[in-house]
């Protein structure tokens, strides 16, 4: 998917900068359709899959100027480049000194008039909000643009909260939303794209979170902790973590009873979370949290309680 905002960052910092786009493969490849990279004189971010096929493409970006037709080329990995992925992809190079137009949240482009096959995918996400697949069609490239399909929200600012946010952060398609109680609980370098929200009563903000958004709850305080579960379960949420052993969290579910929740709705909320066999280390959890995240991404979401 197209990430206009990271393009236009991209080239506030640094100038034209060349977006390198997998816009086809045929047998095995390093990244997927649509993986991308930006490349500009002396950096780049994002990758096609790395090796010798993003080392060539980064290289061939760099002598690429403003004004320069874009590159279209089909490179096969075995025998250009010696990689065994044993397949070819075909890259679309391209030079941007400003973030092109998206119509109806997708982005085309080509030589020549805008073919009749491409005119009908930009129809359809128009008319009936369907987003395409990225990749070629009657040889220009179509892409969806970015948006952010899950909203993440992360209740505390320490340890573990900084790691999680560190590897949530660059995921694609994840939104992140960082709350604690002041502004001095959050490192001076938060990541590109996270929301930052110092609250002095953070359950109070959890009132107004939304019914979609999947939350961590991992803050200082066991007190506002329990605040927050309480408050989520009453909001509702598409997913609710808590960070905690087993002990902690037979006792919230006690207390989350007392408070008038069901066992139904407390056995939403997953505690503990992540992988107790990486460890305890912040980093360590963190990669097990999102891990599981990742490979649970279609949980109901919680409908608001009266």
């Amino acid at each position: 998917m197209f990430d206009l905002s990271a393009l236009a960052a991209a080239i506030a910092a640094h100038g034209p900068v060349v977006r390198v786009v997998i816009a086809a493969h045929d047998g095995s490849s390093p990244r997927e359709v649509g993986a991308s990279m930006l490349v500009w004189k002396d950096g780049q971010s994002g990758t096609i899959g790395g090796g010798a096929l993003e080392f060539e493409a980064a290289a061939k970006a760099r002598a690429m100027h403003p004004g320069t037709e874009r590159r279209v080329e089909r490179v096969a990995l075995g025998p250009s480049l010696g990689q065994c992925c044993g397949g070819a992809v075909t890259l679309w190079s391209e030079v941007y000194t400003a973030v092109p137009e998206a119509v109806a949240g997708v982005v085309a482009r080509g030589v020549g008039e805008m073919p009749l096959a491409v005119k009908r995918v930009l129809a359809a996400a128009r008319g009936q909000g369907v987003r395409p697949a990225p990749g070629l069609v009657a040889g220009w490239l179509v892409e969806p643009v970015m948006e952010a399909e899950r909203q993440v929200w992360v209740w505390g600012a320490g340890h573990v909260g900084r790691a999680l946010v560190s590897v949530l952060a660059p995921l694609p398609g994840i939104a992140v939303t960082w709350v604690d109680v002041g502004p001095e609980r959050f490192p001076e370098g938060v990541p590109e794209g996270v929301t930052v929200v110092p609250a002095s009563d953070p359950a109070l903000v959890a009132d107004h979170a939304p019914v979609g958004a999947e939350h961590l709850v991992l803050t200082f305080s066991h007190a506002l902790d329990l605040e927050l579960c309480h408050r989520l379960l009453n909001r509702g949420f598409k997913s609710c973590g808590l960070i905690g052993s087993a002990t902690k969290w037979g006792r919230f579910r006690s207390r989350l009873r007392a408070l008038g929740h069901d066992a139904a709705e407390i056995g939403r909320i997953r505690c503990p979370i992540g992988d107790p066999s990486l460890g305890k280390h912040p980093q360590a959890i963190a990669i097990g949290v999102v891990a599981e995240m990742l490979r649970a991404p279609a949980v109901k979401v919680g409908e608001k309680r009266a």
